[in-house]
């Protein structure tokens, strides 16, 4: 049996058990295969966290698929809650705005509300960026979200490259409520970022606004990030209500 085979049929047995529990002979039948092939490929998955079985000898999906649904499901909750800022602000700025959430690893962006100018837009949904190179990134890690081991890549001649230099602009956003990316993942694009923050002051996910340099100057970053910043307390109090003390600050890249 081929490697692209096996692949496919371990996939066909995922997919059987969607429609609920089966024991061997059951998902024998559901993806018409024999009993000896399922019974290695059932093995296989269960290696692998990817099947589970019940008290009673069943087979569920195992742990690793159910994580990655609720991760799944948190996502689009959180999607379905937020765009409605997102859109406020591309109206209030032109420029293209995204949600991004911590892979462990990096930044990817889950959601996107386009610029309404053709220079700068693209399509960031999907992509996973640095930590250290992006506005959204240096949000997340200024409230709670910690830096993963490693060098920091130099991406751009404007990169920050030392931990003292990362370190200066996560105390800059903790200060101004709001992280800037100048050049430093992309020549010549700018970004802003302010966390979105639960009730213990972790950033559960980041807001930015970004564009070109001939759109977001030095006197444009201020006016943009105090927006950003105004709109994600507000939605964070309502997403993650707290106590009428408030949060507690946390420090910069605390775990």
């Amino acid at each position: 049996m081929s490697t692209v085979q096996s692949i496919d049929r371990a996939f066909a047995v995922l997919r059987a058990l969607a429609s609920g529990p089966a024991g061997v002979t059951e998902v024998s039948e559901r993806v018409s295969l024999p009993k000896s092939t399922v019974s290695r490929l059932l093995s296989s998955l269960e290696r692998n966290r990817l099947i589970g079985r019940t008290s009673s000898g069943e087979i569920v999906a195992g742990d690793v698929v159910a994580a990655f649904a609720r991760r799944h499901d948190s996502q689009e909750h959180l999607i379905a809650k937020v765009r409605p800022t997102l859109e406020r602000l591309a109206a209030a700025t032109g420029e293209t705005v995204n949600l991004a959430v911590s892979t462990g690893t990096g930044v990817v962006q889950i959601d996107q509300v386009d610029s309404r100018y053709m220079l700068g837009a693209a399509n960031w949904v999907g992509r996973e960026v640095p930590f250290h190179a992006s506005a959204l990134g240096k949000a997340l890690l200024a409230h709670g979200t910690p830096l993963p081991v490693g060098r920091l890549a130099k991406l751009t001649e404007r990169t920050h490259t030392t931990r003292p230099e990362l370190d200066a602009d996560l105390r800059r956003c903790l200060e101004t409520g709001y992280a800037v990316a100048d050049g430093e993942l992309e020549p010549g694009l700018v970004a802003i970022a302010a966390p979105l923050l639960d009730a213990d002051g972790r950033a559960v996910a980041a807001i930015s606004v970004s564009g070109p340099s001939s759109r977001l100057s030095n006197t444009q970053i201020d006016r943009v990030g105090r927006l950003i910043a105004d709109e994600c307390i507000r939605l964070s109090a309502t997403l993650y209500p707290t106590s009428p003390s408030g949060r507690t600050p946390r420090k910069a890249g605390a775990a």
